[in-house]
């Protein structure tokens, strides 16, 4: 059974310092209430567990003696219909919920906020406005949303904001963080937007969310380029033949720019999702290009390039049979301008019986997203077999099967 009494007492804390009683512009004064339903669905059903029924009834009777709340009981039931916040307990509420279950109030909230204001005003112009931003909040009597991060973003946009040194992103995180991947994996998007929101910079087409940093000398690793097939490349006046290479070749994004044309003699040039299967795939007549998951700026610079030299090719992507494959290809097909077509990523892949115990559920988040790609006529046919069977499939097993 859940611990009502902590989910009962926070519902109601948090419903009142949400509303405009607590911030004092409410002009009616309705009373703070839930419903015995909002703590557990089944309440009011006739097959309701009935340990979790009493158990809600005993909180609500136990909260109701220390005095936090009141109740209503429906009619001719032993039901309570409507449990009611006693408004003036609200901080004696919340000290009851601190001291037993660790419980963090809205005022130790804010108080946070204002610290981390005063710690990173008038260091750099869009943490100034950030902090701003936050003073405005905390003046409505407002917790700002995403709180806890705050400190963190501020962080780093003083830091790069009052950068000068050339470093790659990975550096600036160990510089910020002191861990080389925090930066990535928790602020980045975040930092990027508020320093695109101040200064009134939106993408422009094409262009990544994170290119703004470079304007602070900040820059992504270098990043390699991975092909392989009958394939040669013009550097310098000089032929490199990459069918010479089985396993075909990496070089850094960089040296794109002293390659004078791209040659493939293969029929397809494909793209491929995954390391794994990149490896695998060794279809005659293809070349192909390992992408690992939306196009980045150099890759899509290749890839026009690619299109530029070999137009009369055919060009195809293979991805995985999900949500996520199908927003990378039609990331890939938009940001390149380039009609890739899908190779093996259809419903006759999870009909196949080869591939039946590989089959994985969808979850809710899955159905969302493939929700809003049954109107696209590429997917329409695949998507909704997904939808009406509840699969999806991870493209490792379709390569190690076909090659």
């Amino acid at each position: 059974m859940h611990n009502y009494e902590e989910k009962m007492l926070i519902m109601l804390v948090e419903k009142y310092r949400k509303s405009k009683k607590d911030s004092g512009t409410g002009v009616i004064n309705r009373r703070t209430q839930i419903k015995p339903s909002n703590l557990y669905a089944g309440y009011y059903r006739n097959d309701g567990d009935l340990d979790e029924i009493n158990g809600i009834n005993e909180v609500a009777a136990g909260l109701r003696e220390k005095g936090f709340l009141t109740y209503e009981m429906k009619g001719f039931s032993n039901e309570i219909a409507t449990i009611y916040l006693i408004d003036g307990m609200v901080e004696e509420a919340e000290r009851y919920l601190a001291e037993k279950y660790g419980y963090e109030s809205k005022h130790e909230k804010m108080k946070q906020v204002e610290g981390i204001v005063a710690r990173y005003s008038g260091y750099s112009p869009v943490a100034d406005l950030e902090c701003d931003r936050l003073r405005a909040s905390l003046d409505k009597n407002t917790v700002p949303k995403n709180y806890e991060q705050t400190e963190e973003i501020l962080k780093a946009l003083v830091f790069i904001e009052r950068n000068e040194r050339q470093l790659y992103v990975r550096e600036a995180s160990m510089l910020i963080y002191g861990s080389s991947k925090y930066f990535e994996e928790n602020t980045l998007d975040a930092v990027c937007g508020l320093l695109r929101k101040y200064h009134e910079r939106p993408c422009e087409e094409n262009e990544l969310f994170d290119e703004i940093l470079g304007e602070y000398h900040i820059s992504a690793e270098r990043q390699k380029l991975c092909l392989k097939g009958d394939i040669v490349l013009v550097k310098n006046g000089k032929a490199i033949e990459l069918g010479e290479f089985q396993n075909g070749v990496e070089f850094y994004a960089d040296e794109l720019v002293a390659l004078e044309s791209i040659r493939v003699r293969d029929r397809r040039f494909m793209t491929v999702e995954n390391k794994t299967s990149y490896m695998r795939c060794n279809e005659e007549n293809t070349s192909y290009f390992y992408l690992g998951g939306y196009t980045k700026r150099f890759q899509r610079e290749f890839l026009r390039k690619v299109f530029d030299d070999n137009p009369e090719i055919t060009y195809l992507h293979f991805g995985d049979i999900d949500a996520g494959g199908f927003y990378i290809h039609e990331n890939l097909c938009r940001i390149t301008g380039i009609p890739f077509g899908m190779w093996r990523m259809s419903k006759e892949e999870l009909q196949d019986a080869r591939y039946k115990e590989c089959l994985l559920k969808l979850s809710p988040n899955d159905r969302k997203r493939l929700k809003t790609l049954v109107d696209h006529e590429m997917y329409r046919d695949v998507v909704q077999y997904m939808l009406e069977n509840g699969v999806k499939l991870e493209q490792e097993i379709v390569s190690f099967r076909n090659f």
